[in-house]
């Protein structure tokens, strides 16, 4: 970020490269000017003008290119500056207003609200005028069997989206849920883009022509069709002054396969960046039992997502194609210290690589790691999205999912192999190394022939957390899913802060997240700043409402930093910090035990075990006492809602865990996951294989719930 005398940001994009690639497009670039009374409008229409007109080369300065949006932001007495700025361009023939907002804005001082108003201007010259029909047709459809979202989103095979209507059926559903819900889709403007998957280009135009047909005027995209998951969260809330859409559609099915043959997914995101609410998903699932027809503009035109740009159809609608990574990179700006990044970086004895695992993530990881922070190149490994992921052939197999099983490329970089044991000699190796998943809310943090479990990073960015400027003044809460390890538990109880236990899912986290917020529960108590995490390589904070693989190498890196200030002297590395949380806080030995695509018998299974809870307390087993053995249910503390049946979890009285779950993150078939867990205080063993010390509790879990008789299946899919 460069800032001027104005306080505008500019945002700038590290230009085409050569050839062009999947998610790098040419320069494209955004202005924001905070307008104040401490300089006359007069000022601000300059500052504006040379934005929107460019700046030739002078005094071997080079040249700046002209940017194709600017916001002016103005509050108070500051907003007759911003509309005469914006009036005067217009007049100009320099840019065309494209919207006006006002809303009221908490400040400081007696008055505590003051209105706010944000101005968008687009450059006239890149502001594409198209001809097209905008009549809206209803087309006749039938309820599709199948569609409802699991944890999220819908996912199915690439083939059964692209079956008639079955896309169509389920985005009406969409919006006939939110319509209901008293959401307005008319005159809104609504999000769409993907993780660049096979087959996203062509589910983006017809969820465009649908969304036009259902009365929405803006549809932003992502050039190239691309957006991460934590990306998108961060356009709703953030681009053209925040909170401008009633939400969004993530194309994306995360870390499954992407392909004609592999999985394709769709989920929503309301308008406050995060996953859309278990009434939500009920209501759209319910709708797409009773469709009978989805509204659509046939005569839409389809819209070059390739290229970035303003497109006005019919001169009544306007479709927004931006730099994907601009408003997440900017974001993560603010949230953490580049400076300080930076310098660790630039270390003789640091060195890194990133693996993107051909997934959306290879712009962000360039703009991020690269452009910003002064990276080689040479750090970023699989960079480049594919609708693939690489495919069958690759040495991932297609599968983008940051595991120590998939991400053998970066394990194979990093000296350890898919149980995390180190390999070779440690010489020459990365200090760092990390990866992310096909939409990029999830990672693996490694350190030279060191893998830190996701239980653990959570525990230890929450142990660290000050040395991250989001969190400067102390967390106010924090959570983690019921199968995540009590690692952050132990973290909570020494800072003396609020730990909260959720069912698995992102969503569940987004009322924490939000509770004494004035718009969606004023008057409960805050929670902010906020973090929480998955042991499902999930970690994030309350500065978007999506995990985010990003920020939690970010947050890593800003760790390091913080323990690495002097450089003469040796190098903290990640394994050091790791055994010194051990050596304060005990550890969460930790596997995870997934069966995939179980075709027979997993209900069956389930079932049982509910049954088997009510018996198994006080039971002895292999010389260990069950405590408690419960299916979960959550009480949300927020609005109260409750989830049943959220896997059954059993504990013993030593604080060993086994979690039996069924995943709702596949297409086909059934994913049986099951958590094991044994805690050794901090003058005990700590130095062992977490596969050697939960082997035992494996075997128990077998016998416990019989899955190899019922199942048929008698290893795991993957351990992690």
């Amino acid at each position: 970020l460069k800032h001027c005398a104005c306080e505008c940001t500019r945002r700038i994009d590290p230009g085409p490269p050569a050839p062009p690639v999947l998610g790098q497009p040419p320069a494209s670039m955004s202005v924001e000017l905070k307008l104040t009374t401490q300089k006359p409008p007069a000022f601000y229409t300059r500052a504006a003008k040379s934005f929107l007109e460019g700046l030739p080369e002078k005094d071997e300065k080079p040249a700046k290119p002209a940017v194709d949006t600017v916001t002016l932001s103005a509050l108070g007495n500051a907003i007759d500056a911003a509309v005469q700025t914006a009036c005067t361009l217009e007049k100009e023939d320099v840019a065309v207003i494209a919207s006006i907002r006002t809303k009221f804005s908490s400040v400081s001082g007696p008055a505590k609200r003051a209105p706010h108003m944000t101005i968008v201007l687009k450059r006239k010259a890149a502001v594409t005028a198209m001809s097209g029909s905008v009549a809206v047709t209803s087309e006749k459809t039938t309820p599709i069997e199948g569609q409802k979202p699991g944890t999220s989103g819908l996912r199915k095979k690439t083939k059964v989206f692209m079956e008639k209507n079955y896309l169509q059926n389920f985005v009406q559903s969409t919006f006939d849920a939110l319509k209901a819900d008293g959401i307005g889709l008319e005159g809104g403007t609504l999000v769409v883009s993907g993780d660049g998957r096979y087959w996203n280009d062509k589910a983006i135009q017809i969820i465009i022509k649908m969304a036009v047909g259902n009365g929405v005027k803006n549809v932003w995209v992502g050039n190239d069709g691309l957006l991460s998951t934590p990306a998108a969260s961060a356009v709703i809330r953030n681009r053209e002054g925040g909170f401008v859409p009633f939400g969004g559609f993530i194309l994306s099915a995360s870390h499954n396969p992407g392909g004609l043959d592999e999985d394709f997914g769709i989920k929503f995101n309301c308008e406050n960046g995060g996953p859309a609410p278990e009434k939500v998903t009920e209501a759209i699932f319910a709708n797409t039992k009773s469709i009978s027809e989805y509204k659509i503009c046939t005569g839409f035109p389809d819209i070059d997502i390739k290229k970035t740009g303003c497109y006005m159809v019919d001169d009544k609608i306007r479709v927004d194609v931006f730099d994907c990574t601009d408003d997440h990179v900017a974001l993560l700006s603010k949230v953490f210290d580049f400076k300080a990044i930076k310098k660790l970086i630039a270390r003789a004895d640091f060195s890194l690589v990133y693996d993107s695992m051909n997934g959306v993530q290879g712009p962000y990881a360039k703009r991020v790691l690269v452009d910003e922070l002064g990276a080689d190149p040479k750090c970023l490994m699989n960079a480049i999205p594919l609708e693939d992921f690489g495919g069958h052939s690759s040495p991932s197999h297609g599968h983008a999912d940051p595991n120590l099983t998939h991400a053998v490329e970066l394990t194979a970089a990093m000296g350890i192999n898919k149980s995390g044991e180190r390999v070779g000699s440690p010489d020459g190796l990365p200090e760092f190394g990390a990866a992310a998943d096909g939409d990029a809310d999830r990672n693996m943090i490694l350190g030279k022939q060191w893998f830190v479990s996701p239980s653990d990073s959570l525990a230890i960015i929450a142990a660290n957390a000050k040395s991250i400027p989001f969190f400067a003044d102390g967390l106010k809460g924090c959570a983690r899913s019921m199968p995540t390890s009590g690692a952050l538990d132990l973290v909570a109880k020494k800072k003396k802060i609020p730990c909260f236990v959720t069912p698995t899912g992102w969503k569940f986290f987004g009322n924490l997240m939000d509770s004494g917020d004035e718009k969606y529960f004023p008057g409960k108590e805050s929670y902010v700043p906020f973090l929480c995490g998955e042991e499902s390589f999930g970690t994030g904070s309350n500065h978007i409402r999506e995990k985010d693989g990003m920020w939690a190498v970010l947050a890593w890196l800003q760790i390091l930093a913080s323990k690495n200030k002097d450089d003469k002297k040796p190098l903290v590395t990640v394994e050091e910090i790791t055994k010194a949380h051990w050596t304060e806080y005990g550890r969460n030995y930790y596997c995870r035990y997934d069966y995939e695509g179980v075709e027979k018998g997993a209900d069956e299974m389930m079932a049982g075990l509910v049954e088997k809870c009510k018996e198994l307390p006080g039971k002895e087993m292999k010389g260990m006492t069950v405590k408690s053995a419960e299916s979960f249910e959550y009480t949300d503390p927020v609005d109260e809602s409750v989830s049943s049946n959220q896997g059954i979890n059993i504990i013993f009285t030593d604080g060993s865990r086994i979690v039996f779950r069924l995943s709702g993150t596949g297409s086909s078939g059934a994913t049986i996951r099951l958590y094991l867990e044994k805690y050794e205080g901090p003058k005990g063993d700590l130095d062992s294989s977490q596969f050697d010390v939960c082997k035992p509790l494996a075997e128990l879990a077998m016998e416990i719930s019989d899955l190899p008789k019922l199942t048929g299946r008698t290893t795991p899919t993957v351990i992690t």
